[in-house]
This record gives structure tokens, C-alpha cells and sequence, in this order.
């Protein structure tokens, strides 16, 4: 897999990619006019042009075979020290289970590294078959949170994290 970094032009590549992914993923776990909301709320393409533009958010794609088939975001925030959190990280439902999801997070840690970041946080949610993923590259629970994302909606997610330094 070739990862490259996204900008403003990659935008539908990446909605094309959560609008096939997605459905597949949630389907088990979140009802449709939960994920509809979802896609709308995160994924509009004004939505997805800030966050691009955000000098502290970034995108990477997967290809293979020249074809987009994975993307990840991440952002990086100060506590008591520099910190990366995982926001995004989804690979096309026929490519999973070939490490690819292994090499995108492997990117994300070094770009994390790179900037000296101590930690890499996410949040899961707690009936996502990738919990089971990410404890294996690592990631312990630090807690579990219930967010309203509005619409009647909540994200019933554990917040996991890995320590990188």
C-alpha cells in the first residue's frame, strides 16, 4: 500500500471511500438514520474542506494498485504534553484483514513520533468488531464516554490509548 498525504483536492476521494465503507461498517451497531446522520454531520464536504485546511488536522489515503482503498485522520492537541489523537481511520470492507489497516496506523504513529507526540488516543465504539484491533496494536481503555451528537444520537464509545514515547 502507498499511503499519501490528502489535501482539499482528495475530498470526494475520501467520501467516496466513508460512503462504501460506512453502511458495511456501522450496519450491525447503528441503525440507518444514525449513520445518514453521521455521514452528514462529519463527512459534508464543507465539513471535511475545514478540517483539511486546519493547520493541526491531517488526512493520509491508502492506494493500491493506484486505487484509494483506506484514509485516516488525525489531529494533534497539548495537555501537559503534546498529544495525537486518531480520529478517523477506515480501509474499504474487501481490502480489511490484509494489514493495511496495520500500515495506516503504523503511519499515524510515525507522523506522531515525528512530532514528538507521547500518546495516540481514539475512540471506538464499544460494539465495533476494530476494538479487538486495536488492543492488539496496543491500545488500552482509559474510560468510556457516552457523547449526544444531537438528532437523538449518541456515541457510545471507548477512549483507547497507546503510549508512543
Amino acid at each position: 500500500m502507498i499511503i499519501k498525504k490528502a489535501g482539499i483536492a482528495d475530498i470526494e476521494i475520501i467520501r467516496s471511500l466513508v460512503f462504501k465503507i460506512w453502511p458495511v461498517a456501522y450496519k450491525e451497531i447503528l441503525s440507518e438514520a444514525q449513520i445518514r446522520y453521521m455521514l452528514q454531520l462529519f463527512y459534508d464536504a464543507d465539513e471535511l474542506k475545514k478540517q483539511i485546511q486546519s493547520p493541526c488536522c491531517h488526512y493520509l489515503i491508502g492506494y493500491q494498485h493506484n486505487l484509494p482503498i483506506s484514509f485516516a485522520a488525525y489531529h494533534f492537541y497539548h495537555e501537559d504534553k503534546l498529544k495525537c489523537k486518531l480520529d478517523k481511520i477506515y480501509i474499504l470492507p474487501q481490502q480489511q484483514n490484509a494489514g493495511f489497516g496495520r500500515q495506516l496506523l503504523q503511519a499515524v504513529i510515525r507522523e506522531a513520533k515525528q512530532e514528538n507526540a507521547i500518546s495516540l488516543t481514539l475512540h471506538v465504539n464499544r460494539y465495533n468488531k476494530a476494538f479487538d484491533f486495536y488492543v492488539k496494536m496496543g491500545f488500552h481503555i482509559i474510560r468510556e464516554e457516552d457523547m449526544d451528537i444531537g438528532n437523538g444520537f449518541f456515541m457510545n464509545d471507548y477512549v483507547m490509548e497507546l503510549k508512543i514515547a
